[in-house]
């Protein structure tokens, strides 16, 4: 989000959330192309919270995009310090959307020129050339106030930094990127001037050709995306307000060339867009049909690097578009569609966290020794802390393959609750029951009593067991 009069006082650059979203996700195909379906329902989720890898490391991916390779899919995106300027271009990589592992930084900063650590990059785009066999990256250039391109044989390589220019001698600012189902890519380039630019490139993609008609009217606007659907090009964008968020809007147009339609929210207006800014739409196709997917990010002001992420579906009607704020919503990538839910119903048959509402912190195994009592502990996306909870309801840790058992079948109120090979018992069976607020008591079978951190603790450490259900805090849990 960029503004001439707010460039100082940002510290170049603003925050924002994914959620956690958690966030399972869609695939996104090179440029345009839609993405290719999996075998997996997932289920994604925004719960204000930093996004994690598979380490537990957390994810810095502002200002990016998805792409697809194969059965890959990767995130690519800037990598915000705190003190603001560059500190890299990060890429992960995801064979289900849900679960990201860093492969590296695919442009780090350099000792002179435009990627020193004391400038700022923002906002990478990736589209792969299949004359060149290429991926060109492009990026927003502060000081030279252009775009800067890169280039990589490989999705997640090294990328090698080719220069910066000013499109056709243009200041250029947020950046975004189209291809095409032609293979044509375009560069949709904020200017504080002459408004919202779209560039038709050239076939190598590293140079502009020309301005598109039709669109550089738009004035005040910013975090450009660009997708088609069903003949329609959709172009959205937000308004210039720093690090704050904003009612973004869309247009439509069956040309780039235009015209285009009036700019329109399709957020709830007055949420400033659920707090995010628009970054990617990203398609994923199925054989029931395609859901585009809104990337945004949900800039924290002076506290950059831990800003959030916020992936939601798009709804189209005819050339409208809107996008509601669903708590927990899934995509089934085989099929290409999504449904929301309400949160009533606990998510069976995947691997989730079950974080107290009390402390924030993770329902975990300790080791995989059976019979050891669980405790929560904070969240750090590992195995021992992901549950499958399965129609029954058995709660079985993805680390062990234990199941949450209250031990030697007590009735007792504070008996300890620890993990245990599957057995059937009902001791082994938990209910669970919505507050309507997307939190559960979970309540065993066997002695009526609920799944209870120890005295109330936010410790990490504290020690899980089973206490007559009192409505506590300490006794409420999320998926996550």
């Amino acid at each position: 989000m960029q503004s001439r009069n707010t460039f100082a006082r940002r510290t170049f650059r603003r925050y924002f959330w994914v959620s956690t979203f958690l966030l399972a996700l869609l695939t996104l195909a090179v440029g345009s192309t839609p993405a290719k379906a999996s075998d997996t329902v997932e289920e994604l989720s925004w719960f204000g919270d930093p996004w994690y890898t598979t380490n537990g490391t957390q994810i810095y991916a502002h200002g990016g995009q998805i792409l697809q390779v194969g059965g890959t899919y990767y995130w690519i995106g800037e990598v915000d310090n705190s003190g603001g300027g560059f500190a890299g271009i990060n890429c992960y990589s995801s064979p289900n959307l849900t679960n990201w592992t860093l492969v590296g930084d695919i442009l780090p900063p350099q000792s002179s020129g435009d990627l020193t650590s004391n400038d700022l990059v923002e906002r990478p785009k990736v589209l792969y050339n299949a004359s060149t066999k290429q991926y060109v990256m492009w990026m927003h250039i502060w000081n030279t106030s252009g775009v800067g391109y890169a280039t990589s044989p490989t999705v997640c390589g090294t990328y090698t930094y080719l220069g910066s220019s000013q499109p056709l001698g243009n200041d250029s600012f947020d950046i975004g990127s189209f291809q095409d189902t032609d293979g044509t890519a375009y560069l949709l380039s904020a200017n504080w001037y002459y408004g919202l630019m779209v560039y038709k490139m050239s076939s190598d993609y590293l140079s502009p050709v020309n301005v598109v008609d039709g669109v550089s009217t738009w004035g005040d606007r910013e975090a450009p995306a660009m997708f088609k659907a069903n003949g329609i090009y959709y172009l959205l964008a937000s308004y210039q307000t720093g690090w704050s968020s904003n009612d973004n809007q869309y247009s439509t147009a069956t040309s780039i060339a235009g015209p285009w339609s009036p700019l329109e929210d399709f957020a709830t207006p007055g949420t400033n867009t659920y707090n995010s800014q628009t970054t990617y739409v990203v398609p994923v196709t199925g054989s029931a049909g395609t859901t585009y997917m809104y990337m945004g990010d949900s800039w924290i002001a002076g506290n950059v690097g831990n800003s959030t992420y916020l992936w939601l579906p798009l709804e189209i009607s005819g050339t409208s578009l809107s996008m509601a704020n669903h708590p927990a919503w899934y995509l089934d990538l085989t099929t290409g569609a999504w449904s929301a839910t309400s949160g009533t119903q606990p998510v069976t048959g995947s691997y989730k966290e079950l974080v107290s509402e009390n402390s924030g912190m993770c329902l975990s195994a300790v080791n995989t020794a059976e019979g050891t009592q669980l405790e929560q502990i904070t969240c750090n996306a590992g195995s021992l802390q992901e549950w499958e909870v399965s129609s029954g309801y058995f709660i079985t840790n993805k680390s062990t393959g234990y199941v949450v058992d209250v031990a030697n079948q007590s009735t007792s109120t504070g008996a300890l609750v620890d993990d245990w090979a599957n057995n059937s018992g009902q001791n082994q069976q938990w209910t669970f029951t919505s507050n309507g607020s997307g939190y559960f008591t979970i309540t065993n079978v066997n002695s009526g009593m609920c799944l209870d951190v120890a005295s109330g603790s936010k410790s990490s450490g504290a020690l899980i067991d089973q206490w007559t259900c009192n409505g506590g805090t300490n006794q409420l849990w999320k998926q996550k």
